[in-house]
């Protein structure tokens, strides 16, 4: 089996070791027997979404997401089909802001996004930052949540995020998506309603850098489950040993939570 894994504009959003992210889906392939086929694309390259397993967009500064959305805008509708179909998507910081409605700066100037999900950004007056705990949402921990059929548990054995934010941005949810979970330490999405990330079919969007997935591999099978599941209608995901993850994921809520 193979695993195609697009990370994509790796030159220009890969802030506070987002790449980190791309290495930890491979080697949780590698170490099943999966053959991860990693593509790196940037501007201008061409792109087959519909025929990626996973997607990842990282964070980047406010000037990179202009450009970057400029390049997105002419692929929106490839894109948006291939969410529509199951594709996965992981998207951190700026990554999350431009697949939402618009990110407006502190000048009130616009920087229209992809408006694939509806979400907006609105730039706060002081930055957020910090080490951050996530308690996640039932329904995230989910297959096929927020779609017609009916969800199947992915057993996850941890329901807790761990990761580190430093965003200005504040991000609201609007119709049809759901957080990824409630804020137990940090700020998250905009330091008000006390919620992180969202999720929207099987695309998932969050402030949490440092990098997520080897800090919560639970997290990172979840990804590459809903990945095989868009292709196939079973899957059992060879288990690893995680004890040393877990234990750095439990001695950070302890530290954070004490």
């Amino acid at each position: 089996m193979k695993m195609n894994i697009c990370h994509l504009y790796p030159d220009l959003l890969d802030l506070y070791g987002d790449r980190g992210n791309i290495l930890a889906l491979a080697a949780r392939c590698r170490w099943r027997g999966i053959e991860p086929v990693i593509q790196h694309a940037s501007l201008g390259e061409d792109l087959d979404f519909m025929g990626m397993d996973i997607l990842f967009l990282g964070g980047g500064s406010d000037r990179e997401q202009g450009l970057l959305v400029q390049d997105l805008m002419r692929r929106e509708k490839e894109l948006r089909s291939a969410i529509e179909n199951g594709l996965v998507v992981l998207s951190i910081c700026g990554g999350y802001q431009m697949l939402g409605r618009y990110y407006q700066m502190a000048n009130g100037e616009k920087i229209q996004g992809l408006g694939i999900i509806d979400i907006w950004t609105i730039a706060g007056e002081k930055r957020l930052i910090g080490n951050v705990v996530v308690e996640l949402d039932e329904r995230v921990q989910n297959v096929n949540s927020g779609q017609t059929v009916a969800p199947r548990a992915t057993g996850l054995k941890l329901k807790t995020l761990v990761g580190f934010e430093n965003h200005s941005g504040k991000t609201y949810l609007g119709e049809g998506v759901m957080p990824l979970g409630k804020v137990l330490f940090g700020h998250g999405n905009n330091g008000d309603d006390r919620e992180e990330g969202v999720r929207y079919r099987n695309v998932f969007g969050t402030y949490l850098h440092g990098p997520l997935l080897p800090k919560n591999p639970h997290f990172a099978d979840l990804l590459l489950t809903l990945a095989i599941l868009r292709r196939e209608s079973e899957t059992t995901l060879k288990k690893l040993d995680d004890s040393l993850e877990e234990l750095a994921h439990e001695a950070m809520l302890k530290r954070l939570l004490k």
